[in-house]
């Protein structure tokens, strides 16, 4: 089956799909590993992997490698972050035929300028929502996989009010996107509001620390949420991780305080799969 078509059968099951966000192939897997049905590919995370801050400033072929190492290292879908399309409508036609040989489940394409920055940022900007039907236009008549699913972002809450922003999310519909997602609501009774007037499926961002409350998911589902993405929990609490590692390094000259708070050599290899490589190549020996 493809992953787009489970992503499609995931969402029409019932209950959000709560896809946590991972940055590289190990980080992937380990999502996979603990139950969940599906991972985010954070952009903002991927970014931050790299030593640079969210604010757009990786290509789309640096994002379109890191895609594909991911997918490869999972069985479950795989929900991108496509930015703004990395340019205008063609810019984005470029980029779905890319995602697709990457082999994601879907993505999310906002309506930030180009370059974008972080949701949870101040001072985005975003285009005419014209501009931004057009090249949710152009990405569906780009696409060859139609179970593809494309989630329509708008930064609109924070630039233009909660009432133009609703008015955004029903033009991105009504231009062919698969699913809403409004970005950064600053109350539960927006999340609820938004769920109320957008009777469309929807996702919705949450992540310890941002400008959104955080809710259940459960409750969220109860409220027509589809899609629930944590993009940087699982990255800083590694940072917290490697902090404290390095930390008792320094000051003790060895990790062995922090040994308890560490998978074990055999458990890392197991993550990894290193006997299936290893039996692999003991097969093509000569």
């Amino acid at each position: 089956m493809k992953a787009s078509t489970r992503l499609r059968q995931l969402m029409a099951e019932g209950g959000p799909v709560v896809a946590p966000g991972g940055y590289d192939g190990i980080s992937a897997r380990m999502i996979e590993r603990a139950g969940f049905p599906a991972v985010y590919a954070s952009g903002g995370a991927i970014s931050r992997s790299t030593g640079i801050p969210d604010l757009g400033l990786m290509s789309m072929s640096e994002i379109t490698e890191r895609l594909a190492t991911m997918v490869d290292a999972v069985d479950i879908p795989v929900i991108a972050d496509a930015d703004t399309g990395y340019g205008n409508a063609l810019n984005a036609q470029h980029m779905v035929r890319a995602f697709e040989r990457a082999g994601v489940a879907g993505f999310h394409l906002e309506d930030q300028q180009f370059p974008k920055r972080c949701g949870h940022y101040d001072d985005k900007s975003i285009v005419p929502t014209r501009e931004m039907t057009q090249k949710i236009r152009a990405v569906k008549d780009a696409a060859t996989d139609t179970d593809l699913v494309l989630i329509a972002r708008t930064d609109g809450l924070a630039v233009e009010g909660f009432d133009a922003t609703i008015d955004r999310a029903h033009a991105y519909m009504e231009a062919g996107a698969d699913v809403i997602f409004v970005e950064a609501p600053t109350s539960v009774e927006q999340i609820e509001r938004i769920a109320e007037l957008l009777p469309y499926p929807k996702l919705v961002n949450m992540f310890a620390g941002g400008k959104t409350p955080l809710m259940p998911s459960d409750r969220l589902g109860e409220l027509g949420y589809n899609l629930v993405i944590i993009p940087s929990d699982l990255q800083r609490a590694a940072l917290f991780a490697m902090e404290q590692t390095l930390a008792a390094i320094k000051r003790e000259g060895s990790s062995e305080a922090y040994q308890d708070y560490m998978v074990s050599f055999s458990d890392r290899e197991e993550i990894i799969g290193t006997k299936t490589w290893l039996d692999r190549d003991k097969a093509y020996a000569v």
